[in-house]
């Protein structure tokens, strides 16, 4: 209760910090873990593109195209990566933590 005072009395000075991934993983537990959040994160600008181009079919949307497009390298490059640690017997140490602040 005390931390939803203060978010509404001062916002400009909360933060959240979100420990969203911290262990040790097999190279299937953790490529199964960032896959998920790549497809979710691609979904995201997909549906963020489609959203701006339905009011504005002549927008580019060259930030979500762009972010996208990393996106997916990204997915190829982790695939290529827990292969390899999966194929030499690997385990995998992995951290996430999420860091939101508020900006103006």
């Amino acid at each position: 209760m005390e931390t939803l005072e203060l978010l509404k009395s001062d916002i400009k000075n909360a933060k959240q910090n979100i420990n969203l991934i911290d262990g040790c993983f097999s190279s299937s537990e953790a490529s199964d873990i960032i896959n998920a959040l790549l497809k979710v994160k691609i979904n995201f600008h997909k549906l963020h593109r489609l959203s701006i181009t339905e009011g504005n079919s002549k927008d580019k949307c060259e930030v979500d195209n762009s972010r996208i497009n990393e996106l997916i390298n990204e997915e190829a490059f982790a695939k290529a990566f827990f292969t390899q640690a999966r194929l030499q017997g690997k385990k995998l140490k992995m951290t996430s933590t999420i860091n939101i602040t508020v900006e103006d």
